[in-house]
């Protein structure tokens, strides 16, 4: 692997032969001999744990544990607990493990591009920020055929239904940053998605708007929203067919992994942020684990 010299003005770097190895340093961390580095040009000296996200951590051995723990029903103070740490300690790595997850699926959603993705599935869980006054939105896309995990987007919405003169008189007018999100989302994905896909959602108003900007080739279908079962919390139907199974399934996998989204639960979200970050999480372990395990070929 080729080593660039972390001063931005110098040009060496291991290739050119002005940066070269200079000894190791053990990593009491996690028992390692790191390879050090000097560059000839400007004395800077350096390693192979300078370019990682994970430089100047304390505590690696924890990382993959914890991304273990935050992809099953365990809240953050659970998780404190099970490794050890400050839970101040699980948010910074919460931080850090979404932002190497985002990472590893933005390459995902490029190497799409070449096998472009011919069915789509997409729609919205509401989920709540502390209280049910105070609702959220996270807009999620599939793969029909593969169930692989195209993206998902954390929205504030207003409250909606009986609450919603409540909660505008105890919190105030309340955001609503559902359609940009819902243009992120499609943005981000819209090179990887087929010019003649098939494209599934129920009958939300704002979807063809967005739908006809992104895909304008595509064949849309919409279908009526069921009633859901008790056993998938509202995200499994009581049909016999249900034509958007794959993307309530995996709504149903999000509910059932991720604590903040249980429905019955006292781990409330208190942070849009820490919500993305978490979903974020999940969807690397559903799309790199999960689905590998479950169809290793």
């Amino acid at each position: 692997m080729i080593y660039n010299c972390p001063n931005l003005e110098c040009k060496s770097t291991t290739k050119n032969g002005l940066t070269v190895k200079d000894g190791f340093y053990f990593r009491r961390d996690d028992s390692r001999k790191i390879q050090r580095y000097i560059c000839k040009i400007c004395k800077k000296k350096f390693s192979k744990a300078t370019f990682t996200l994970e430089r100047n951590h304390k505590k690696r051995r924890v990382n993959y544990r914890l991304f273990r723990l935050m992809t099953t029903p365990c809240s953050m103070n659970r998780a404190a607990r099970e490794l050890h740490i400050n839970y101040k300690t699980v948010q910074r790595k919460m931080e850090y493990l979404a932002k190497k997850s985002k990472i590893k699926q933005a390459q995902f959603i490029k190497k799409l591009e070449r096998n472009k993705v011919i069915s789509m599935q997409f729609d919205d869980l509401i989920t709540i920020e502390h209280t049910k006054m105070k609702p959220l939105s996270i807009t999620l896309a599939v793969d029909k055929k593969t169930r692989y995990i195209l993206g998902a987007k954390v929205s504030t919405i207003p409250a909606f239904g009986l609450i919603a003169d409540k909660s505008r008189k105890k919190y105030g007018p309340r955001r609503n940053n559902h359609s940009q999100n819902l243009d992120k989302l499609f943005k981000n994905i819209s090179k990887s998605i087929a010019p003649n896909a098939l494209i599934e959602s129920d009958e939300h108003q704002a979807y063809p708007k967005y739908i006809r900007k992104y895909f304008p080739n595509a064949t849309h279908h919409s279908f009526r929203s069921f009633r859901g079962s008790i056993a998938g919390q509202g995200e499994l139907k009581k049909v016999r067919f249900d034509p958007l199974f794959t993307i309530n399934h995996t709504f149903a996998m999000l509910r059932g992994h991720i604590n903040r989204l249980v429905r019955k639960t006292w781990c409330t979200t208190k942070r849009i942020d820490m919500l993305q970050n978490h979903v974020d999480i999940f969807i690397s372990y559903f799309n790199f684990f999960y689905l590998k395990e479950c169809y290793p070929h």
